[in-house]
C-alpha cells in the first residue's frame, strides 16, 4: 500500500545526494537492520520504516532509476507514493545482511536445492598430566569417541544401492516459504531439517544418520612449559561433518596435578627448606631439591625465617624455548617439639638461654643464680 506522502529517499537512508554506491549500500544495511520486523515484532512503524528503506534502496542502488529520481523526484520512478515493491525483489538484498540474523534464509538467498554440507562439532578432551610432564613436555596417547562418516553408506544415510528422495514438503529446496506482511519469508523445512531430502530406506549401520560413533586413538605432543588449563588444538580431529562438511577440531585441555614439594607460579618454582636455629645463625651448606636435580645453597649466617633465595634458571622452561624461570627457596625455621631433644641438647639450650639473658620454662632465672653465687 502506497504512502500518502513519500519522504526523500536520501533522507530515508540518511545520506547526501552525492553518496557513492557503497555509502548507499552501507546506509541501507544500517537502517534495515535497525527496523527489521524480526527485531521489532508487532511494531507497525518499524515495519513501515523497513519498507521505506527498501524502497529507497531499490531506487538509489539502480543508476538509471537514481538518475530519473534525481531529475524528476518520485514521479520519475512510479508516482507520488514511490515505486511498488515486489516481494521477490527482497532476494536482491540478502547479501547485505550475511549472517547478522540468518537473513540468507529470510530473503530466500540460501541454496537452491541439494543437501546442505554442515561442519562437524568441535570436541573437548580433559587430560591430567604430572607436574614434571607439564614442565618438560611429553607424549600421551588418548582415545576419543567421535562421530565419523558411515563407511557403509558413505554418509548418505540411505541403504547401499539406494539414495535419498527429495523432501515432499519443500520440494528438495530445504526451505518452506510463507508471507509475513509485505515480505515473503523462507524458513528451514521442519520435515527434512533443511537438507532438502528424506531417507526412506535407511542404512542399517548408521540408521539413516550418515555418521556412526567410533573411538579414535591419537598421540598428543605436549610441549614443555605448559600450565594448568592450557588448551591444545588438534585441527580436524573433531567430529566429521554431514554431507561432506568439514571436520571439527579437538581441544585437549590440560589439568596439571599438584606436586608434593613444589608450587608453580608462572615459570618460577617455589619450595620450602627447613633449617635449625644453629644453621640459621651460623650459616650452612644446604642440598635443595629442584626440578633439575639437587642444587647446593650456601645459607649465609644470620638468615631470617621466611627469607627467600633465588636459584636462577632452575624453574620451568618457557614455551618456545626462550630460557627457564627460577627456583625460589623459602626458609622455614624448624623448632623441635617437646620430647624430641636429649638431656644434653636441653642443657646446652639452657646454657645458651643464660648467655642470652633469656628466661625459659623449667629453669631458674639468671638473677637466682647470681644470688646463689654470692651467698
Amino acid at each position: 500500500m502506497a504512502r500518502a506522502v513519500a519522504r526523500d529517499y536520501y533522507e530515508v537512508l540518511g545520506i547526501g545526494r552525492d553518496a557513492s554506491p557503497q555509502e548507499i549500500k552501507s546506509a541501507y544495511r544500517k537502517v534495515a537492520v535497525q527496523h527489521h520486523p524480526d527485531k521489532n515484532p508487532g511494531d507497525q512503524q518499524a515495519e513501515e520504516r523497513f519498507k521505506e528503506a527498501a524502497e529507497a534502496y531499490s531506487v538509489l542502488s539502480d543508476p538509471e532509476k537514481r538518475a530519473r529520481y534525481d531529475r524528476f523526484g518520485h514521479q520519475g520512478v512510479g508516482g507520488a507514493g514511490g515505486p511498488t515493491i515486489d516481494p521477490a525483489a527482497f532476494t536482491d538484498f540478502a547479501d547485505l545482511f550475511g549472517d547478522l540474523f540468518g537473513f540468507g534464509d529470510l530473503f530466500g538467498g540460501r541454496r537452491r536445492g541439494g543437501p546442505a554440507a554442515t561442519p562437524g562439532a568441535d570436541l573437548r578432551y580433559d587430560l591430567e598430566i604430572s607436574f614434571e610432564e607439564a614442565a618438560f613436555g611429553c607424549k600421551r596417547q588418548i582415545e576419543v569417541p567421535r562421530l565419523e562418516t558411515c563407511a557403509e553408506c558413505t554418509g548418505s544415510g540411505a541403504r547401499r544401492g539406494t539414495s535419498p528422495s527429495p523432501c515432499p514438503a519443500c520440494g528438495g529446496r530445504g526451505q518452506v516459504r510463507f508471507s509475513q506482511g509485505f515480505l515473503t519469508v523462507a524458513r528451514t523445512c521442519p520435515q527434512c531439517r533443511g537438507e532438502g531430502r528424506v531417507v526412506r530406506d535407511p542404512c542399517s549401520a548408521c540408521r539413516g544418520e550418515g555418521r556412526v560413533e567410533k573411538r579414535r586413538s591419537l598421540e598428543v605432543q605436549i610441549p614443555a612449559g605448559v600450565d594448568d588449563g592450557a588448551r591444545l588444538r588438534l585441527s580436524g580431529e573433531g567430529e566429521h561433518g554431514r554431507q561432506g562438511g568439514p571436520r571439527g577440531d579437538l581441544y585437549v585441555v590440560l589439568e596439571v596435578a599438584p606436586h608434593e614439594r613444589f608450587v608453580r607460579e608462572g615459570h618460577h618454582v617455589h619450595s620450602e627448606v627447613a633449617v635449625s636455629y644453629s644453621q640459621a645463625v651460623l650459616g650452612a651448606p644446604l642440598a635443595v631439591p629442584t626440578l633439575h636435580g639437587e642444587e647446593e645453597l650456601d645459607l649465609p649466617p644470620g638468615t631470617q625465617p621466611g627469607q627467600e633465595f633465588r636459584l636462577r634458571g632452575l624453574g620451568v622452561p618457557r614455551l618456545g624455548g626462550s630460557g627457564r624461570g627460577d627456583h625460589v627457596v623459602h626458609v622455614r625455621l624448624e623448632v623441635p617439639k617437646a620430647g624430641e631433644l636429649s638431656d644434653e641438647r636441653l642443657d646446652l639450650l639452657r646454657r645458651l638461654a643464660e648467655l642470652e639473658g633469656s628466661e625459659v620454662k623449667g629453669d631458674r632465672s639468671v638473677l637466682d643464680r647470681v644470688k646463689e653465687l654470692f651467698s
